[in-house]
């Protein structure tokens, strides 16, 4: 496992099924950076049946996105409680902000006071009809968010998890014309954030590619290149 030699505030933007829980964990197994999962988030509060769980579970089975400022309090707090917010602390967010207003208010009354503004915002770039075709395949464990693919990451018994042996399910979500409505809903919200970090010097980069392997190659890459890092 490497270390990084500079601070790396990292944010992955991407589709629903672009595999940013996929880079997010290749990326915490290499450079041991922590991370927050917005998707992982929710999916507790939806599994222990919080008030907010209940109220997210109906908006994502209609294929919208739960509201700014839900989310905005969720991450708010995750981070507060992790003492992340410091110059100095290295961690990753997967799916948050996922629109203009969260990336400015999170700014404004979290990261810009504590000197803690992200430097590095990770575009993936992946076609559609790949990621549709992940969907079709993608079965989870429920419990421990543990995803598997029927095509590239089969489970080793067929429907059962690897490690409990009990049942893999399919996320309400992943209905297909749910999905593409999720697409087209991610992809109207994530042009004004997009825009908003180009105005950041060299704080966004994108990166295209049909597989979670061809794309790490060049984060992973990229990664060393910006913060460096030491066996």
């Amino acid at each position: 496992m490497s270390k990084l030699l500079r601070p790396a505030r990292v944010l992955l933007l991407g589709p629903p099924g672009s595999g940013k829980g996929t880079q997010t964990a290749r990326l915490q197994n290499k450079f041991d950076l922590c991370g927050i999962s917005s998707g992982d988030i929710l999916r507790q509060h939806i599994n222990n049946g919080t008030e907010i769980g209940q109220m997210a579970s109906s908006i994502i089975k209609t294929g919208k996105l739960v509201p700014d400022d839900v989310m905005i309090k969720i991450i708010s707090a995750e981070l507060a409680l992790r003492n992340w917010l410091s110059p100095t602390k290295s961690w990753l967010l997967d799916g948050f902000p996922r629109t203009r207003v969260q990336a400015e208010k999170l700014d404004e009354a979290e990261l810009r006071p504590a000197d803690a503004r992200l430097n590095f915002v990770v575009e993936l770039k992946v076609p559609t009809a790949v990621i549709l075709d992940r969907i079709a395949n993608r079965l989870v464990h429920a419990q421990s968010g543990r995803v598997y693919n029927l095509t590239y990451n089969p489970p080793k018994v067929s429907g059962v998890d690897d490690f409990t042996g009990e049942p893999l399910t399919r996320r309400p979500d992943d209905d297909p014309d749910i999905f593409a409505k999720r697409i087209e809903e991610y992809e109207r919200l994530t042009e004004p954030l997009v825009d908003y970090y180009k105005k950041a010097d060299n704080v966004l980069w994108s990166v295209a590619g049909d597989t979670s392997d061809v794309i790490y190659a060049q984060l992973e890459k990229e990664v060393v290149k910006r913060f460096g890092d030491r066996v």
